[in-house]
């Protein structure tokens, strides 16, 4: 802003129209800090969105390199500032956040960093993220910028102001992004629910026409046997035409990778990509697995992949195993991390079911069982079993 109104005004506009060209969140996330970042002239942005565990869901940086980051480890705790920030929903500003008697220190491989300014981004009354940044390298009037750590240049009430207008605006970003995904997941689930009224339409016309013709070459079979065949040839035509129908359906619906190349390879090349994308360590294992119905196995494929959202994202868990045992003709899938885990009672009476009740539906639907097993700082188990087809 020391440029003058104008360029700080035009920069502000820029800022805010990078944010509102995103509607995936990652991308909005992205695009909030690092316009935040190069508004205030800060070396480090970050942006958490806290989860309902004392984690963060998301949390995207910008100033490190990818190398850093992973260096750095697991995502932060919600402690120290960011707990007070998000608890008490104000603005933090801070000559030096390493002389705060809330600071708890960071990981060896994280940046080093001294002046802080820190602000909750609201959604009305809930507190949807927290956006900081640290070390301020903007020059002033033509001198080079200040030494960072060790001393900072310091943000000011002018940069708490302008970064409390982007917190606003990205707040209206970030909803409208999660607005739009949670469109998109309802689009598709009324476009499968769709192609399931097609179908039994469908099929409900093809097996009608059946039974009349089966009926009429039943009724033909005494008195004249010719015609009562050609009834029982139309039978067949039906009753291929409505396995055609079921078949195109299936095909729609199902996963593709579950087609290709069946559940325990899909599940082992899921469960490689996350052991490499997580610091967590992610292993799978099988045993005397044996093919399923379609129905079953898509069913168990997503269980687990809802089972490993769950403990990659919210447990803090250091192993994640996935098992799929045979279990008489059936099969029995579980996913184990040793995580913080929680209890089950509480979670339901909350009304955060961490997708649970998704998961109970998905097993009953395929005439199979899940249970799950869980305490705070036990880890957590889900179980799912289903019967042989």
């Amino acid at each position: 802003m020391s440029q003058g109104p104008r360029s700080g005004l035009a920069a502000v506009s820029t800022a805010l129209l990078a944010m509102s060209r995103h509607l995936e969140v990652r991308d909005v996330l992205k695009t909030i800090v690092a316009s935040a970042r190069e508004l205030l002239d800060a070396q480090y942005a970050a942006l958490g969105v806290p989860d309902d565990h004392g984690g963060f869901a998301q949390f995207v940086v910008d100033g490190v390199s990818d190398a850093q980051w992973k260096a750095i480890g697991p995502l932060p705790r919600q402690h120290g500032i960011l707990a007070a920030m998000l608890r008490e929903a104000k603005a933090e500003r801070l000559a030096d956040v390493r002389t705060d008697p809330r600071f708890e220190g960071w990981p060896s491989a994280h940046p080093d960093m001294s002046d802080f300014l820190g602000l909750p981004i609201r959604d009305g009354d809930e507190v949807i993220g927290a956006l900081f940044l640290a070390n301020k390298v903007r020059s002033v009037g033509g001198h080079p910028p200040c030494p960072k750590p060790e001393g900072g240049c310091g943000f000011t009430a002018e940069d708490e102001e302008l970064l409390s207008i982007l917190a606003q605006h990205a707040a209206i970003a970030l909803t409208n992004a999660r607005l739009y995904e949670r469109s998109r997941e309802l689009t598709i689930a009324e476009e499968r629910s769709r192609l399931a009224h097609e179908l039994h339409d469908a099929v409900s016309q093809k097996l009608f026409s059946l039974r009349l013709t089966a009926q009429a070459a039943a009724a033909l079979v005494d008195r004249d046997p010719a015609r009562a065949k050609g009834e029982l040839q139309q039978v067949a035509v039906l009753a291929a035409e409505a396995a055609d129908e079921l078949r195109a359906a299936v095909v729609e619906l199902r996963p593709t990778a579950l087609d290709e190349d069946g559940l325990i390879a899909t599940l082992r090349t899921q469960v490689q990509v996350l052991d490499r994308a997580h610091t967590a360590r992610v292993t799978f294992a099988a045993d005397g697995f044996r093919a399923l119905p379609a129905a079953q196995e898509e069913a168990l494929l997503r269980v687990a992949q809802e089972a490993l959202h769950n403990a990659l994202r919210h447990s803090a868990a250091e192993h994640v195993d996935v098992t799929v045992d045979r279990r008489g003709g059936g099969a029995v899938l579980r996913v184990t991390d040793d995580g913080r885990g929680f209890d089950p009672h509480l979670t339901r009476r909350a009304g955060r079911h961490l997708g649970l009740v998704s998961m109970r539906d998905r097993a009953g639907g395929v005439g199979g069982t899940l249970t799950v097993e869980s305490a705070p700082g036990k880890g957590t188990t889900i179980e799912m079993e289903v019967p042989g087809g």
